[in-house]
């Protein structure tokens, strides 16, 4: 049974709604979207992969990378009002996942990215959270069920 602070954030969050994106490259992309304050959103989702017994290793902190070296870049527009990408793994998982196929090793850490859009894009009170789908093959489909589920119970 989920912890109070998991069914908090839950409640928090509210009701999501799935979204897998078309067009081309982008169906490796699974995207769904909550409404809530970032803050909530990525608690949520932090919830939900501790909540399976695995250890965030690293917070890449995308957004905060991109304001920073837009001058150096000459770009103008912000893209994200805030942006983290969770970095984790699952011993389990990942071990199955390259005994099948050991050159899948590039399939870990797992990646989950949490984000708003940049003010403008109307998009007030909307989370994004997405993954990459994880490559059809040996070992795989238990990643790509790992991350739905993480993404679906952080949503709920």
């Amino acid at each position: 049974m989920p912890s109070f602070r998991a069914r908090l954030l839950s409640a928090v969050v509210g009701a999501a709604t799935v979204t897998i994106t078309a067009g081309a490259g982008a169906d490796e992309i699974v995207r769904s979207a909550g409404r809530g304050t970032f803050g909530d959103v990525k608690d949520a989702v932090v919830a939900a992969i501790e909540g399976k017994g695995l250890v965030i290793d690293r917070v890449a902190h995308v957004g905060d990378m991109l304001d920073r070296t837009a001058p150096d870049v000459g770009a103008a527009r912000r893209l994200y009002g805030k942006a983290e990408i969770l970095e984790f793994c699952s011993a389990r998982i990942s071990r199955a996942m390259m005994e099948a196929d050991p050159h899948q090793i590039v399939y870990c850490p797992y990646t989950i990215a949490v984000y708003t859009l940049a003010e403008g894009a109307g998009e007030t009170g909307r989370v994004h959270v997405a993954y990459r789908r994880p490559a059809q093959g040996r070992g795989m489909a238990d990643v790509a069920r790992l991350l739905d589920e993480i993404v679906r119970e952080a949503l709920r």
